[in-house]
């Protein structure tokens, strides 16, 4: 008996929609990362992309639990010569709170070709509007 694996044709995504309204930052992550990559699926194969697409809304109302509202640093590097960049957790909520949650998930994803592959597949937004009611997305409760 020979392994069954699946094709790019027969590969069925879904779209889903998280709701980050009071919701802890890493328990969204986790559970948009698990969809990202498929591991909810039957079909899940460890070396092809075979997860869903998901829709982040209210991505400023994120809880972060015990003190990472004044204590955590978001870090990104320009490429120039001592421009490290370190934002604090109140500041990057009020000008890009969509950052929180897209690290969060980047980080557990991949680190590979195949994981910016998943990471396409995200999409979050700040406020609870997103242009991706067509697709007719499903609902997720964390």
């Amino acid at each position: 008996m020979s392994t069954v694996f699946p094709s790019k044709p027969g590969i069925e995504r879904n779209w889903h929609v998280i709701d980050a309204n009071d919701a802890v930052l890493g328990k969204i992550a986790t559970k948009a990362a698990r969809i990202l990559m498929g591991k909810h699926k039957a079909t899940y194969t460890p070396f092809l992309d075979t997860g869903d697409h998901v829709v982040v809304i209210n991505a400023s109302k994120v809880k972060l639990t015990g003190k990472k509202d004044e204590q955590k640093i978001y870090r990104h590097f320009t490429g120039y010569p001592g421009g490290l960049v370190e934002t604090g957790a109140q500041k990057v909520r009020a000008t890009r709170p969509a950052r929180m949650i897209e690290d969060a998930i980047f980080g557990m994803l991949p680190k590979t070709k195949l994981g910016k592959q998943m990471y396409r597949k995200l999409k979050v937004y700040a406020g609870d509007k997103h242009p991706h009611a067509a697709q007719k997305p499903a609902a997720l409760t964390v």
